[in-house]
């Protein structure tokens, strides 16, 4: 079994419970560490025998384009792909983070973690 971690991927995006959030957007942070068979890629060093985690990658960005008002929601329907587009993930932590939350005060980050 192999750990990949994709670590820092940085979105503008438009979540969030107040209607501004969804108009004005705000700056998000997301983490992913997956777990999957790795004996392939590491012995052939061929693409195709591994998890192409630039396809993880972008299956991350299109996910955080789509409103959500709860980073809860946004986690578990990238979750609900991730697993749907490569089955070869046994386990998986994604950290779903929006900077600077408009919550009345100085906070420079708000996380919600999720793993299935």
């Amino acid at each position: 079994m192999g750990v990949i971690e994709i670590e820092g991927m940085k979105f503008y995006a438009y979540h969030g419970h107040f209607a501004a959030e969804q108009v004005v957007g705000n700056n998000f942070e997301v983490y992913v560490r997956l777990e999957a068979n790795c004996n392939d890629a590491a012995q052939s060093d061929k693409l195709k025998d591994a998890l192409n985690y630039q396809a993880v990658y972008e299956t991350i960005k299109d996910v955080m384009q789509i409103k959500s008002a709860l980073l809860e929601n946004v986690a578990q329907r990238i979750l609900d792909a991730l697993y749907e587009r490569y089955p070869e993930i046994n386990h998986a932590r994604l950290k779903v983070s929006k900077m600077n939350p408009p919550m009345g005060g100085e906070i420079e980050r708000v996380s919600v973690t999720l793993e299935r």
